[in-house]
């Protein structure tokens, strides 16, 4: 069955693509949820389906088609998971590096939704799609740290609403290369597709969005700097393309860091250690915190080794 929503274009909001438009007003839709409906002709106006490149004008009123969540093909997976809480509406899980959260092209199985779909059952919500079963927000592959999870629509939408008004809280520690001139500092520089390599994301002007980051040094060894990092914005791969721009890129980021990673690391050293919110139900503030993960923590002990913290 689904349901039908009418969206009115207020003043301001003219001249914005149709599917950046839809994934504005509608809770917890991603652009990439509202393309996928606007190529099945969901949206339409005044009886005429548009094309996701419509320009929408003041005063449009636009009936979008958002039908059922489609029954889940993602199996199953019995993956034991780090659970930092939970209860009817939510839980918090530590993900560990190297772990994928959604089923993709190259991972179809061991990822932390085929973990989830074995710990929750159906109780997953159902917003962002069949891949994406609670799916709120998401970290890279080889960054490990704390992720919100919704098992029902009326919690996806309530954290993601307040993901949209930047009122999350989300602190990460890193290793970057190289020593910082100042001890801290803010990175505020939009972030969009990168203009010749499609798969990376880069500080541009053109079909960009906001993207701030604040950084703290917590420590500098030699060649490296130990960080603590807090996001305003949520950005794909913000902290990694922010400290890049910075010439600071992530110790053994492969995408943005010498193509000479660290082998001991396989990927970027980035922890989402601190993760906090209003419950969606009750609007309790919570806020939890997690150790750094052993490679991580192997890695500072290096790091000393070499010369010790300065």
């Amino acid at each position: 069955m689904g349901r039908t929503e009418e969206l009115l274009v207020q003043p301001g909001e003219e001249s914005l693509r149709l599917d950046k438009f839809i994934s504005v007003k509608v809770d917890g839709f991603t652009r990439s949820a509202a393309e996928r409906l606007i190529q099945e002709g969901a949206a339409e106006k005044d009886g005429a389906p548009l094309g996701k490149s419509y320009r929408v004008a003041a005063g449009d009123r636009i009936l979008l088609r958002i039908p059922d969540p489609e029954p889940l093909d993602v199996a199953a997976e019995d993956i034991p998971l780090s659970i930092v809480y939970e209860d009817g509406d939510l839980l918090v899980v530590n993900k560990p590096k190297g772990m994928v959260v959604h089923p993709a092209a190259g991972n179809y199985t061991g990822t932390l939704v085929n973990a989830l779909l074995a710990h929750c059952g159906g109780s997953l919500s159902g917003i962002n799609g069949v891949v994406r079963p609670g799916i709120v927000h998401r970290i890279d592959k080889d960054t490990s740290g704390l992720l919100i999870v919704a098992k029902n629509d009326f919690a996806h939408q309530g954290l993601a609403e307040q993901i949209k008004a930047h009122s999350f809280t989300r602190i990460y520690e890193a290793v970057a290369y190289g020593a910082f001139r100042e001890e801290s500092g803010t990175v505020d520089a939009p972030i969009g597709r990168h203009p010749m390599d499609r798969k990376k994301m880069a500080v541009t002007q053109k079909n960009s969005r906001p993207a701030v980051t604040h950084y703290q040094v917590l420590a500098s060894y030699p060649g490296f700097s130990h960080l603590r990092l807090r996001l305003e914005t949520g950005r794909t791969h913000q902290i990694r393309v922010h400290m890049a721009y910075l010439g600071h890129p992530l110790a053994g980021d492969p995408v943005y860091g010498p193509k000479k990673g660290i082998a001991e690391l396989h990927g970027q050293c980035l922890h989402a250690k601190c993760i906090g919110f209003r419950h969606p139900r009750d609007g309790r503030w919570l806020e939890f915190d997690s150790e750094l993960p052993e490679y991580f923590q192997n890695f500072l002990q290096k790091l000393r080794r070499m010369g010790g913290a300065g």
